[in-house]
């Protein structure tokens, strides 16, 4: 049996073409279909669509590829989602309630192959890449539990690394965008990257304009390299030179992702050299507490050399916050939710 085409991987007018070429239908048949499945629609569901035809797409295609089979909300308000793929794998999102909108955290890959230390997503390795339909159908799962929970913001930070997923988050970017889909605006899409410098560089010429964030989290190559494999391959210097070229081409303020890691990369040096490698650069660093993952035997930062470090990059001239750490009490940390989940599963 060939294998189920995802609609959410089109947008409208490849959703018509493959409709009217494959169903033999109108094209207004598929502008219906789509309006049900931006929605959040199953087939059973489409009452304005023909039974037989209905039953002719339950067969040869997948409506919705996304599927939220748990929920556990913080006392913040924060909700972590496990969302099953329609093959059966799981990943994860976090929704975000904010002053301004909601932010959905997305997955882009089921697994990670990256390696980083400090995250949970990457200690099974990578399973497989999500198509850009499947990153569409997290926002779409989300968006169908009420007005109340709709996106507003999206922000590539969960499991997988996007830029390792390159053709298919862009394609997720311009599904999410299109004027007869959801209509999201590119500034309110943040892509975070560990520093895959060429993708990068790639990224920069699509004429995009959705915010990079890079996650840096030492400013020296050999105590990276530690926590980070992909330091292996691209230098801090390289990284950081394809975060200007992201922002000569777009005028997109950098975010850089600085998460502290107690005795490795939170002293006054470590501040200083962070400060020199930005200099001159439109950038905006996130100090982040160490969200804790048992296996990596990692420890934070305490808040109070949290804070020395923010006054540290004041000093430098370096704007910077502290990020605001939410759903902590409800596995928060990327692909913590995934793991438990499996282990469960499995044991």
């Amino acid at each position: 049996m060939s294998e189920k085409v995802i609609l959410c991987d089109m947008d409208l007018s490849q959703l018509t073409e493959y409709m009217t070429e494959n169903f033999a239908v109108k094209p207004f048949v598929a502008g219906q279909l789509y309006g049900w499945l931006i929605k959040g629609a199953d087939f059973a569901d489409m009452t304005n669509l023909s039974k037989t035809l209905r039953a002719a797409l339950s067969e040869r295609c997948v409506a919705q590829p996304v599927k939220i089979v748990r929920t556990l909300t913080a006392a913040d308000g924060t909700q972590k989602f496990l969302f099953e793929l329609w093959d059966g794998n799981v990943v994860e999102g976090v929704l975000m309630k904010y002053k301004y909108g909601n932010t959905l955290c997305i997955s882009c890959q089921v697994g990670c192959r990256m390696g980083c230390r400090f995250c949970a997503s990457t200690l099974g390795g990578l399973v497989r890449n999500l198509s850009a339909g499947e990153m569409l159908g997290e926002v779409i799962a989300v968006n169908a539990l009420g007005k109340d929970r709709y996106v507003t913001n999206v922000v590539m930070m969960g499991s997988g690394e996007p830029l390792d997923n390159y053709d298919n988050t862009v394609k997720f970017i311009n599904l999410l965008c299109s004027e007869q889909g959801l209509n999201f605006s590119q500034r309110n899409i943040s892509l975070s990257t560990c520093g895959i410098a060429p993708q990068m560089r790639r990224l920069a010429e699509e004429g995009l304009s959705v915010n990079l964030t890079v996650s840096l989290h030492n400013p020296d190559n050999e105590q990276r390299r530690e926590i980070m494999p992909v330091a292996n391959a691209y230098s801090v210097e390289e990284v950081i030179s394809a975060a200007r070229y992201y922002f000569e081409k777009t005028g997109r303020r950098i975010i850089v992702e600085y998460t502290l890691i107690d005795g490795q990369n939170d002293s006054y040096s470590h501040a200083m050299r962070l400060a020199a490698l930005l200099k001159g650069m439109s950038a905006h660093v996130n100090v982040i507490a160490l969200n804790p993952v048992k296996e990596t035997g990692l420890k934070g930062t305490s808040g109070v050399k949290l804070q020395k470090f923010l006054q540290y990059l004041e000093k430098f001239g370096v704007s910077a916050t502290r990020r605001r750490t939410m759903g902590q009490d409800v596995e928060g940390a990327c692909g913590q939710l995934r793991r438990s989940y499996l282990r469960g599963e499995h044991e």
